[in-house]
């Protein structure tokens, strides 16, 4: 069919009175669409373009190539050129365009881009209905007129071309972008139909079919079309329109563009092989992707980076069948190229995924050499990520080329010194590879298994959750009946030393212990966590039911009572009451081989002041553990020992300078405990029977700690009553108070205060007999001065007054 064509002349540059016009329009071409198609041909003169040029300035000014669909779906090809004018108007740019109705493609199904360099475009209007010139119908046949030269240009434009390709392929969306046009700059408008060209070459068809542009316009923010060219001059206003803006003409840009499609589409353009486009365009898969068309890129020799080679192995591995073998064998040995030196972490990992699609689906001389790579980087690279390859990859002599080559330097790190600090992922890792290659690692495995249990443990506790390293450690496991069996081992071991570090592992990750081996104390610390939510603050429960689960009694394997102790109390002290079953449950014998008696005494010493059953479990430990309790510790125990002795009535004499000496010893002294003591010496002291020298002892020591914990005691309310209901008590109180004039300050200061304060208020309570049975038995027992200072001290109110008097009697006496 024939298609309409349009001829338009724009105004004079300079005559902003006269205005374009239609000078020719085809058939079916209406006037709404005319005046649809107007601005998109309209022309400005570039900055400092001559109003008059000459010949040669007018055939340098740019040239706007457009393609354009109109808002009935019909499409416009046009090209406006400068033109000579009459004299009146030198220079006059006319469009010559082609419409295309809805539907209709272009002749010979071309593409707009094509008809670029169709030599067919006019500069003026047909005079007298000649015939017009097609320039779309008598295109040269093929590729050839619109790629010329295309690869040079390519090569010139390197540095942008990763960028540019990846907003043309946004532009060429089926939604049109927002934001405006893509603006390539460049001086000549010739360089972006060049652009244009690249990017039908590289585009799908569709996808070019969709891109609207223009080559040249000054106005590139309020074009409507998804490709503007702009000359230089125009570029700092583009951007400041938030458009995005290519300056082909200036600096190389620093920053790539993230478009992994984009920069292999780069590559190839670079590597002059546009053909490979359309051969990649008939492999499965999204057409913008980079994996179809980086495997044929390196198929075909074409040189990529890191993330474009992992794009190609990662889509090959998930469609291993879309390959011929030809193929197949080019991307492994692409992928495998001793020339590569930048490979990646992301890029291992799809080659591993690739090897596992290729392995059995292909003869193991293609896969060989994408296990080699695997285990190589394994083992040097530190990629503990990497699925690694079956064993029986490496049958055959590729498997002991390798094995010949890593199996010294897997050994070496396995033996050297720093494998304390060294990973598990990393130890793992090592011995999968070294059991891949069949390296005989036997010498070293108990030594390496002993790092790997306490690297296990100090990594776990420092991490959220699962550890990382689970899944390939169980995969070790599961793999190597040694290993398994020499780590089990190793972490029972350890176990009783840090019990609830083990515990907390073993609720993470499940290890394959139920076996024959017996593995005691990892039973327990497998038991543990739900024996704890199960029994909950039962804490003897809780301990009852993870020594059973050793299966082993403490009196033949004594460690089991450190771990379960260390299970159930980690670091905290037991009770009294806990202290003294775990006493009981096993000898001292026991409690000694396993350490555990030191937290018996940590009980003893840390129980609350009022506990009862304290002195008799520190009684009790001096007794069973003589040798072992030492120190501080000792003296503590023996303090409470004391105040048991104190409270039964027996002690051996001098009970204050034991006090004080015991105490001296087991500085620091726990609070609770010389409180206990303290209080169990004041109430000997305080008791109608305790001994006059005790007392006098006491009385002399002027320590003010003992003196203030007896006056505590004296001010009790068992004290008082008994100081109001015994008339004896209380006459050998108010002796006992009066008896020491010349003592310390603490106790003559304590002492007035208890008369006035504590016996005063008691004898006044009295009848008036009980008050006479007082005065005779300080009498009976003193002297007749001390009766009379005691009714002196009755009647008197003034404590310094009662003190002066006192004193002298007691000299007259």
């Amino acid at each position: 069919m024939s298609l309409a064509q349009v001829h338009h002349i724009s105004a004079a540059p300079g005559d902003e009175e006269a205005a374009g016009r239609f000078t020719a329009v085809g058939p079916g071409v209406s006037a709404a669409l005319l005046a649809e198609l107007e601005p998109l041909i309209g022309y400005a003169l570039p900055d400092g373009a001559s109003h008059r040029p000459a010949d040669a300035e007018l055939r340098s000014l740019p040239q706007a190539f457009t393609y354009a669909v109109l808002s009935d779906g019909s499409r416009v090809v046009g090209r406006t050129a400068p033109a000579r004018g009459d004299g009146t108007a030198p220079v006059r740019f006319h469009t010559h365009a082609v419409h295309l109705p809805p539907g209709v493609p272009l002749p010979g199904d071309r593409l707009p881009v094509e008809a670029w360099r169709s030599p067919h475009w006019v500069s003026a209007t047909p005079v007298g209905g000649g015939a017009l010139s097609d320039p779309l119908g008598l295109l040269p046949p093929g590729p050839a007129p619109v790629r010329e030269g295309l690869d040079d240009f390519a090569v010139s434009r390197g540095p942008w071309l990763a960028a540019v390709l990846a907003d043309l392929r946004r532009a060429s969306e089926e939604e049109a972008p927002a934001g405006g046009p893509v603006v390539l700059v460049e001086r000549q408008s010739a360089d972006v139909a060049r652009w244009l060209g690249l990017a039908a070459a590289t585009l799908p068809r569709e996808s070019v079919e969709r891109l609207t542009f223009t080559t040249y316009t000054r106005r590139p923010g309020s074009s409507a079309l998804r490709v503007v060219g702009a000359p230089p001059e125009d570029a700092a206003a583009a951007r400041e329109a938030g458009l995005r803006v290519h300056v082909c003409a200036d600096r190389p840009p620093v920053d790539g563009t993230a478009d992994a499609w984009a920069r292999t589409a780069a590559r190839v353009w670079r590597s002059r092989a546009p053909e490979l486009f359309e051969e990649a365009r008939g492999l499965p898969g999204d057409p913008f992707a980079a994996g179809p068309l980086a495997v044929i890129a390196l198929c075909s020799g074409v040189a990529l980076g890191p993330e474009e080679r992992a794009a190609a192995a990662g889509w090959a591995a998930e469609r291993p069948y879309a390959l011929d073998a030809k193929r197949t064998g080019q991307l492994v040995e692409a992928l495998t190229s001793p020339g590569i030196d930048d490979r990646t972490g992301s890029e291992f990992d799809a080659v591993g995924r690739l090897f596992g699609a290729l392995d059995g689906r292909c003869p193991a001389s293609v896969t060989a050499p994408l296990a080699a790579m695997l285990v190589t980087e394994a083992v040097r690279g530190g990629n503990g990520s990497l699925e690694l390859p079956r064993r029986d990859a490496f049958v055959g002599p590729e498997g002991e080329a390798i094995a010949g080559v890593l199996g010294p330097e897997i050994l070496t790190e396995l033996e050297s010194g720093a494998g304390g600090g060294r990973p598990v992922a990393r130890t793992v890792q090592l011995l999968r590879v070294a059991r891949l290659l069949g390296v005989n690692g036997t010498e070293v495995l108990p030594e390496v298994v002993a790092r790997l249990a306490r690297t296990i443990l100090t990594e776990a506790d420092g991490s959220e959750g699962t550890p990382a390293f689970a899944p390939a450690l169980l995969e070790l496991l599961d793999e190597q009946f040694d290993v398994r069996t020499a780590l089990l081992g190793a972490l029972d071991r350890i176990a009783p030393e840090d019990p609830g570090a083990v515990a907390r592992f073993l609720e993470r990750v499940a290890l394959p212990f139920t076996g024959t081996q017996a593995l005691p104390h990892l039973r327990m610390c497998a038991e543990a966590p739900g024996a704890m939510t199960t029994l909950g603050r039962d804490r003897s429960a809780v301990w009852h039911r993870v020594l059973r689960a050793a299966g082993l009694s403490p009196f033949a394997e004594p460690l089991v009572l450190r771990t379960a102790v260390g299970l159930v109390w980690e670091d905290r002290a037991p009770t009294v009451e806990e202290a003294r079953l775990l006493l009981e449950a096993a000898t001292s014998d026991a409690h000694r081989a396993a350490g555990t008696w030191a937290r018996l005494v940590d009980a003893a010493l840390g129980a609350p002041a009022d506990t009862e059953d304290g002195t008799a479990l520190a009684h009790d430990l001096l007794r069973a553990f003589p040798q072992e309790i030492g120190g501080r510790e000792r003296a503590a125990l023996q303090l409470l020992e004391l105040c048991r002795d104190l409270r039964s009535g027996a002690p051996e004499p001098g009970w204050t300078e034991q006090v004080r000496t015991l105490r001296d010893r087991a500085a620091p002294l726990e609070p609770a405990i010389q409180e206990r003591a303290f209080t169990a010496l004041t109430e000997r002291l305080l008791a109608p029977d305790r001994p006059g020298a005790e007392l006098y002892a006491f009385v002399r020591s002027d320590d003010a700690d003992l003196i203030a914990a007896y006056d505590r005691a004296a001010r009790t309310e068992p004290t008082r009553t008994r100081l109001r209901t015994h008339p004896a008590y209380a006459a050998d109180c108010f002796t006992n108070w009066t008896a020491h004039p010349h003592a310390g300050t603490a106790w003559t200061t304590t002492a007035a205060a208890l008369l006035d304060e504590v016996l005063r208020p008691a004898v006044r309570g009295m009848t008036a007999e009980a008050v006479a049975e007082v005065e005779e038995t300080v009498g009976r027992t003193g002297s007749s001065g001390r009766a009379n200072a005691f009714r002196d001290w009755n009647r008197s109110r003034a404590l310094g007054r009662l003190g002066r008097r006192i004193a002298g009697r007691v000299r007259r006496g």
